[in-house]
Order: structure tokens, then sequence, then C-alpha cells
């Protein structure tokens, strides 16, 4: 996170802006849950009697100043991700569970290899009119795939054969692959992932999508303003028009949220939340499960090079206590595994619990009695230094001495991806499977705990080369069990990721993680 300028003068605000969570990144979230009183991925909904149609509503967003724009492949806020899912559309997006969803996919086929998978579309039209075709996902993806560009979404699509991919017709498209990809859809559900008509290069002064809002105005840092698509594939949405408005500062969110200047307020604290959920003046929604909160230690140096240091700081934490603390309360206890509550979690694993003798033991045996060790934290995330504070004098009731450390909140991830032994980490939602890829494979690029095993690589090579999803999941499960006995991540927590809305606003997700196909859902919103 860095700083900015502030933008509009109504709402004076804070230079932080929010990022979505990148491999040891922002909150990313990372997500709100917008949806009807069903959302597609089955999240329920608060209801609040018959939908119905009218009106605008006004969202108010951490923004990015006078830089932002509404291309869909360079988003990296919040706001750019809301504004881009009410213009586009993917191909899939990610459920409750992190599960890909077709979107603009009708159908997804692998072949035998699971190195070619044949992807049938829906019938949806862009904005003026044109049909959505293969022509257009395929541009789409080369255009995300520009080795001189930097799209968000480059990365999760390194495993195409993009080349080699082609349209076989007006609404099919087979994609190649370099290898074996069993989790191909979470491929099209990527962030970033939009389809874009062939072509399309300027977005910020008329784009044309085929999502559920058409382009009305946007001023960078300021506002964005859209209107219902009345010919929208899954039909159209309730609300006339949707304005997006900046508002940095989360004191400014929360007041014109009161103050009836918007509708709905993104990512509010969790003492917010306590002052006013259930006194009838505002709806306060928690969307549960968004954000893994942990410490990263590096397993390929001293102490943490030896599993039983590592087994041992599993069992100096009082994770309720951190939760507690570093959380206010606005979360739940973790497991020391990513994606509680997602596909392929291996939640039949014991709640690990304090346990100071046995950490104690552990450490004189691995000749680490009196250790002393540096916390790398930093006010980058909310709830980084209280939990070290916390974690410091859990482990000094064992001996260990925790040395905590500030460091630049503008260079933190960085810095902590490859210098120190243990810091402060958290990530947003995404699939287990893209957790082991971009942070526990020999070569993944943001591995924070230096996790490198080459057995460890086959079996995830296995999974993807393994069609049967019950096996696949055998695979992730075993994979799991070994991470849970010496991996490098102490997971103690998931925190709440939390929005506000005025009391008439309906049809608003409550389980959906962020990261989620019904965060940010506006077009199945509507005001009572």
């Amino acid at each position: 996170m860095y700083d900015g300028p502030v933008h509009p003068p109504r709402f004076p605000g804070l230079h932080r802006r929010g990022f979505l969570a990148a491999a040891g990144g922002a909150a990313g979230l990372g997500a709100l849950a917008l949806a009807g009183c069903t959302g597609p991925s089955g999240a329920a909904a608060d209801g609040g009697g018959k939908p119905r149609r009218g009106g605008k509503l006004r969202a108010a967003f951490a923004g990015g100043g006078a830089g932002e724009t509404l291309d869909p492949h360079l988003a990296n806020l919040f706001a750019d991700a809301a504004r881009a899912k009410a213009l586009f559309d993917k191909l899939a997006d990610f459920g409750a569970d992190l599960s890909a969803e077709p979107r603009l996919a009708a159908s997804w086929e692998p072949n035998a290899g699971l190195d070619r998978w044949t992807v049938k579309l829906r019938k949806a039209s862009f904005h003026n009119g044109k049909p959505v075709t293969a022509r257009d996902v395929l541009y789409s993806y080369r255009r995300i795939a520009d080795p001189e560009k930097a799209f968000r979404a480059k990365a999760s699509l390194e495993p195409l054969d993009l080349k080699a991919s082609r349209a076989l017709d007006e609404r099919t498209v087979e994609f190649a692959l370099k290898r074996p990809t069993a989790e191909f859809p979470n491929l099209l559900a990527a962030f970033g992932a939009y389809v874009v008509p062939d072509g399309a290069h300027d977005f910020d002064r008329e784009p044309v999508g085929s999502g559920p809002f058409r382009f009305v105005s946007f001023t960078p840092g300021r506002s964005a303003v859209f209107r219902r698509n009345d010919d929208y594939w899954e039909g159209a949405p309730y609300l006339d028009q949707l304005e997006f408005l900046v508002a940095n500062e989360e004191s400014a969110r929360l007041n014109s949220l009161l103050g009836g200047q918007v509708e709905y307020a993104h990512e509010l604290a969790p003492t917010t939340a306590r002052a006013h959920e259930g006194k009838g003046q505002i709806e306060i929604v928690r969307l549960r499960n968004s954000a893994m909160q942990s410490f990263a230690m590096k397993t390929d140096r001293a102490p943490f090079d030896d599993k039983r240091v590592r087994e041992a700081f599993f069992l100096l934490t009082d994770r309720k206590e951190l939760v507690d603390g570093a959380l206010s309360g606005a979360g739940e206890i973790g497991n020391d595994l990513f994606g509680k509550g997602y596909e392929y979690y291996e939640d039949g694993l014991p709640q690990r619990e304090q346990d100071l003798d046995r950490a104690r033991h552990l450490l004189k045996k691995a000749g680490a009695d009196g250790l002393r060790v540096t916390l790398d934290t930093s006010a980058v995330a909310a709830g980084f230094t209280e939990a070290a504070a916390i974690f410091r004098d859990q482990a000094a009731k064992a001996g260990v001495q925790v040395k905590v450390a500030m460091g630049s909140k503008d260079s933190y991830w960085q810095d902590t991806l490859d210098s120190g032994s243990l810091c402060c980490y958290r990530s947003g939602a995404m699939p287990i499977e893209s957790h082991f890829s971009q942070r526990l494979l020999t070569g993944s690029t943001t591995n924070a705990t230096k996790w490198q095993h080459k057995d460890f690589d086959a079996l995830y090579q296995q999974a993807q080369s393994t069609r049967s999803k019950k096996d696949r999941a055998a695979v992730y499960a075993r994979m799991q069990r070994r991470l849970y006995a010496e991996g490098g991540f102490l997971v103690w927590g998931f925190a709440d990721w939390i929005l506000g809305t005025a009391r008439n606003v309906r049809g608003v997700a409550h389980q959906a993680p962020a990261n989620t196909l019904d965060w940010a859902r506006f077009d199945k919103v509507w005001l009572a």
C-alpha cells in the first residue's frame, strides 16, 4: 500500500489505498458480497421482501487517485475490481467455497490428458449489441499475457499456450495448456481475467463490456456512474443507476453512510462494526473467512530450518487471544492451514491449541533453549502490530524472546519476502490449489516461507494430472497434512471483511468471502 492524492473534497481522507490480495499482499480481498436472496454461489442473502426496480445506489470505496482506470485488466484496488465487475464479465468466477462457477462460459470439458480444454460460451452481448465470441476471449487473454505489459491476471494464465489455442467456432474456444491442469477452471476465474471486445484498448472514455451495467461517466479518483444494462444475459439489475464514490478514510466512508450521502460503505473497521451492529441506524455485514492471518516462518534458515522449532511455535500460540486482541474479535481461529471453509480444505485435523510444556520440550530437543528471534511487522495491514505484540508476550511464557521490528509500509511485502526469518503475513481468498502453486512450490515467486520440497512439488503435479475430483482431493489432503505437521505458515486466524449499508438496501449476501463472485455484486441489490 502506498500514498496517493485525496479525492474528492467532500470525502476528505486518508492516502492509504486498499489493495486486493496478492500473494503476500493486501487484504485483497481480496470482497464484498452482494447478491439476490440467494446468489449464484448459494450464499444466503438478506432478502428483505420482494425485489423492486428503480433508484440509484451510491457506494463509497477507498480509491486510487487521478491515476485510476476502468481497464479491467489493470484492476488492483477494491474500487477497480468493483467497477470492473459492474462493466465486464469473466468466463468463470469463484463461489463462496472458492470453487469455479461458470459465467460467460456455459461449459468446459477437458481431453483425456487434461492439457486441452474446450470452453463453450453462453449467448451474451456487449453493450454495443455485438455478441461475445471466441475471438473476443482469445484477444482478451492474449492481451493479458502480453510480455510487455503488467496485467494482473498474467501469472494466473501462465499455464495457457495461447499461441496454440484457437476458436473452433463463434462460441467455442479450444485452450491448449503447457502441462496437465485439472484445475483449469480456476484460470478462467482468475482475478482480472475479464473478457473485452476484440481490439479494445481505450477503456476510460467509453468502455464497452458485457456486464450488468453500462458506462455513463468516469472521473478518476472521484466518481464513476453506470446505468442498468437491460439486455444483461443473467437478467437486468434492479437499480437504475450505480455510482462509485471515493472516500479514502474509513471515517469518511462511515460518516457518509450515517449522513445519507451513500448507501453502501466498503471496508469498515471491527470497532465500527461493534459500535453500530444491531443499533438500527445502519446494517453491518460480516463476510467470514475473508483474510488468512498468520506468521510466516522461513523454513530454509535458522532457527526455522528445524521442524521441531516450527512445531514449537505452533504450540506457543494462543489463537483465541490473537483473534480477540489483534482482530478485535472480528474473525475466527485458524489451524495452521490456509482456506478454512474453502473447497478441498482439510478440516479433519485436530484443532491445535497452546501447549507451552510441549513447546519447551521441542525447543530443548532442538537445542534452542533461550531462543531469540526477530518478528518483522508493520502498520501495512490492520492488526499486524497488535498481533506481533501479543505473540511476543505469548512466546515469553515459554522462554522465547521475540524482538518486534517495525518495517516500512511502502516496502514491507517485498522486504519480508526474502529477508528475515519470521514475519506477520496475511492473504485474501483464493482457491487452495492457487495457494499451493503461488506460495508453496519450489519455483513459486511469492514463497514467503521458502517451503521448497521436490516431493511436495510432485504431489501438486500429481493432483493437476488427476482427473477424478475425489482422488485429487485426497492428494490435496495429503499435502495439507504435511503442512499442518511441519509447514512454515502459522495460521492463527481468519478475519471478517466488514461493510455497511443503509437500512433500505436489500440483497446483500452474508456468506461470500472476499474475492468471490458475490463480492461487489451490485446487479442483485435493490432499494426497499
